[in-house]
C-alpha cells in the first residue's frame, strides 16, 4: 500500500498507478507498455480496435485474450482484415478465444477498411493520431488521483472521436478513444510518485512525432 491516493507499493517494492493491483501481468503491462509513445500503425490499429473490445468490461480481460484477439484477427494486419468476408465472421462469432460480440467483429472489419482510407488521407494512421496530442497548457498541472478522476473524457478525445467518426469509424467514443490515447502514450497518465512517470516523460521527449502528409 501507499500512504498516497491512487499509488501502490508491490511486494516488490515499486510504486505503481493503483488500477493494475496485485496482478503480475496487469503489473507488466503497466510497466512496460502503458504510456510509452507508439507511432506504429499495426500497433495503433489493434489497440483502439482492442479499447473498443473492452467497453464495458475490464481491460484486464482482454489483456488476457490478447494473443487469441491477434491469432483471430490476422495480428491486426489491417490491410488483411479489410479482405475478411462473412465467412471470416462467422469464425470470429466462434471464436471462444475472444470476445464474441458480433457487432463489434464487424465493427473491427469496417474500421481496417477505413484505416486504408485514412492512410492514404494522413500519409499514416500514426500521423492522423497524434495530431490529437493534446497541447500541455490543457494538461492538468499535477497528476494524481484528483486529476485522473476527470480524464475519462477530453476535448482532444472527443474530436478525434467525431473526426473517426466522420470518417465511418465505429466504437470509437471519447472514453474508448481517451483510453487509447493514454495507453498509446499521447498523454502521460502515470501519477505523480508512480516509478513509471519519469522514463514515460523522458520517452515522450525523445519520441518524434509523426507529421500529416501535406
Amino acid at each position: 500500500m501507499s500512504d498516497v491516493e491512487g499509488l501502490e507499493t508491490g511486494a516488490d517494492g515499486v510504486v505503481r498507478c493503483w488500477w493494475c493491483g496485485d496482478k503480475d501481468d496487469y503489473r507488466h503491462y503497466h510497466d512496460t507498455e502503458w504510456g510509452r509513445p507508439v507511432g506504429d500503425d499495426r500497433t495503433l490499429f489493434q489497440k483502439i480496435c482492442l479499447e473498443g473490445f473492452q467497453s464495458g468490461l475490464s481491460w484486464l480481460t482482454i489483456l488476457r485474450k490478447r494473443a487469441n484477439f491477434q491469432a483471430g484477427f490476422s495480428n491486426f494486419e489491417f490491410d488483411e482484415i479489410a479482405t475478411y468476408g462473412d465467412d471470416d465472421v462467422e469464425r470470429l462469432v466462434g471464436d471462444a478465444g475472444i470476445i464474441r460480440h458480433r457487432g463489434k467483429i464487424v465493427s473491427t472489419i469496417n474500421n481496417a477498411k477505413r484505416a486504408i482510407e485514412l492512410r492514404k488521407e494522413a500519409g499514416s494512421l500514426a500521423a492522423f493520431f497524434w495530431s490529437f496530442e493534446p497541447d500541455p497548457a490543457n494538461r492538468p498541472m499535477v497528476m494524481d488521483m484528483a486529476a485522473a478522476r476527470t480524464l475519462n473524457l477530453t476535448p482532444e478525445s472527443t474530436a478525434l472521436s467525431k473526426a473517426l467518426k466522420k470518417r465511418g469509424w465505429s466504437f470509437v467514443g471519447p472514453t474508448t478513444c481517451y483510453a487509447f490515447m493514454q495507453a498509446m502514450g499521447m498523454v502521460n497518465d502515470h501519477l505523480e510518485g508512480c516509478a513509471m512517470r519519469a522514463e514515460i516523460e523522458d520517452l515522450r521527449a525523445a519520441f518524434k512525432r509523426p507529421t500529416l502528409k501535406s
